[in-house]
């Protein structure tokens, strides 16, 4: 290349991003923050006591923020990656939509408000709990554990079950054994869930060198970690109620639903190859979503309907 050549490249001018709004809710992940938004407000709205409806919107606001800014700093970390999967190659920077450089700063600056902004207008144990919770997604688990180790999902998962717990700290200025309950129905819940997916999308994981434990142990030691964690799940969602935490009708919900969920992780573990194997695991990996929002679901109807008699009566 001539000097020429390369002043006129060093001339051009910067490229222009092609990146719009879509491009950039696509980087806050809106299903998986769908999730945080509704935990965080079960956990708001189970904490003891009143909290303002300004602060309270401000507190879920906030968290869900954050948690768009985890994934967001996920993308920008994992674009080699997703290029790689059928799942992910279509996102914002496989597909050249948005450059990494425009996704990191995106994400830091959503993380930054977010955590100052829940500290400064809420309170700071949950503004250090909401900027633990993207530090870890971000920096533990996008960073270290997901290229490393098969374990990756187990504590991993630390990450995405600690909005509850976030949303209690930001309404009373404390923690208590009840969203201590929330993190680990939603930690022991996170393994089988994603394993499922892993399972059928086993090929995607291999394929972008990533150590899911399918790809690690192979499937059918995949399937026996699914069930035993399972079993864990269950009777961990169940606990609460025994202590007395929670309402005879979670308690009763819990069991109904574990059971469901349970079926569906023998069944997972029964049928290892065809049709049948691969029916069980989506089957699966559905069903452990509406598992986890109508535990969830129950609590908050619960509150909602303590409200309305106390208005009533």
């Amino acid at each position: 290349m001539s000097v020429l050549d390369q002043n006129i490249i060093d001339l051009a001018p910067p490229r222009i991003s092609e990146a719009g709004v879509a491009d950039y809710i696509a980087l806050l992940k809106p299903r998986v923050m769908s999730l945080v938004v509704f935990t965080a407000l079960v956990g708001l709205l189970i904490a003891p006591g009143h909290v303002h409806p300004v602060l309270a919107i401000t507190s879920i606001l906030c968290i869900a923020v954050g948690g768009g800014a985890s994934g967001a700093l996920n993308m920008w970390y994992e674009g080699d990656i997703d290029a790689l999967m059928t799942r992910t190659q279509n996102r914002p920077i496989p597909r050249g939509r948005v450059t990494p450089a425009e996704a990191l700063t995106f994400g830091l600056v959503l993380a930054f408000f977010s955590v100052m902004t829940l500290g400064i207008l809420v309170n700071w144990l949950a503004a250090g709990l909401l900027a633990f919770t993207i530090f870890f997604y971000v920096v533990v688990y996008t960073m270290w554990l997901k290229r490393w180790t098969a374990q990756n999902i187990v504590i991993g998962g630390a990450a995405g079950a600690l909005p509850p717990v976030v949303a209690w700290a930001a309404a009373t200025g404390s923690l208590s054994m009840e969203p201590i309950w929330l993190f680990l129905i939603t930690f022991f819940w996170t393994p089988p869930h994603f394993w499922a997916l892993a399972l059928f999308r086993n090929d995607d994981y291999t394929r972008a060198g990533v150590p899911m434990l399918p790809v690690v142990a192979g499937p059918d030691a995949t399937r026996l970690q699914i069930l035993l964690y399972t079993i864990v799940l269950v009777a961990v969602a169940v606990a609460p109620w025994g202590f007395g935490h929670f309402s005879a009708i979670y308690g009763v919900s819990s069991l109904l639903l574990g059971g469901g969920m349970m079926w569906l992780a023998i069944e997972v573990y029964r049928h290892r190859t065809g049709s049948a194997a691969l029916r069980a695991t989506r089957n699966l990996f559905k069903f452990s979503i509406l598992y986890l929002f109508a535990l969830y679901a129950v609590l908050l109807l619960e509150v909602i309907a303590q409200g309305l008699a106390k208005v009533l009566w």
